[in-house]
This record gives C-alpha cells, structure tokens and sequence, in this order.
C-alpha cells in the first residue's frame, strides 16, 4: 500500500524539480536583466532571494526523494537512487561552496565594488545541467518500475 502511494508522489516530486530548475536556473535567471528598469544591482537581489530559495526547496524536494526511496525498500546501488545520491552530492557544493561564493560576489556587484571576472557562473550552469540530467535519470527509474 505504501508503495503506492510513495512511487506516484516521487515521480510528481521529481519532475516538479526538474521544471523549478529549468524555469529558475535557465529562464528567470537572465530573463530578469532584461525587464526594463531591472539594473544590474536590483537583478543581483532578486536573484541572490531566488536562488537562495530555490536551494532550500531542493532540500525539502531531495528529502522526500530520499523518505520514498527508503519506504520502497530500492536496493542502494538502484540506479534511481545512485543518480539521486550524485544530486545531492552537487546540492552540497552549491549549498556549502558555490552559492556562498556567488552571493558574495553579487553582494560586491550591489555595494558597488569591483569585482574581478570568474567562471563560477559556468560552473553553476554546468552543476544544474547535471542536476537535471540526474534527476531525468531518477524519474526514468521511476517510471520504469511502476
């Protein structure tokens, strides 16, 4: 009974995830500096408030993931949950390294000092296109054990 219940809501849960990261990561994250009167500084807040959000929701989404996957009893080496270990693996080092880093930076942008050029936002493109990839690969697995 319990798997019927926790097999559906993980698979929702999932691509609800999936199209949070989309939607922020890759559409509202530039999308915004293109607003009129959104300047550089008012971008840098509403995303800094955004991202900072969306990370904590990531926590909650993955920690649901995690309680369905230990109530269907999956073995561990399951590929579904291999890819959902490897999503959170990139979940800490944006939550622990490259969030703060960034928040840093855009706090630097907002106050107006210079900040020298880096490529950390081309390594928060290519974690969350891992991330997707990953949580595509656990909603297959998903899918294809109902």
């Amino acid at each position: 009974m319990i798997a019927l219940i926790t097999q559906p809501l993980a698979i929702a849960i999932t691509f609800i995830w999936i199209g949070l990261v989309l939607g922020i990561s890759f559409l509202e994250a530039w999308l915004k500096f293109r607003a009129p009167g959104v300047t550089t500084a008012i971008g840098l807040g509403i995303g800094r408030l955004v991202f900072g959000t969306l990370n904590k929701i990531e926590w909650l989404l993955a920690l649901v993931l995690a309680v369905a996957a230990f109530v269907q009893q999956e073995p561990v080496l399951a590929t579904g949950n291999v890819a959902l270990f490897a999503t959170v693996c990139l979940m800490i080092m944006q939550t622990v390294w490259l969030l703060p880093v960034l928040d840093k930076r855009a706090l630097r942008v907002i106050d107006n000092q210079p900040v020298s050029s880096s490529n950390l936002h081309i390594i928060f493109i290519i974690a969350e296109l891992a991330k997707i990839a990953l949580l595509v690969t656990v909603g297959i697995s998903l899918l294809t054990d109902l």
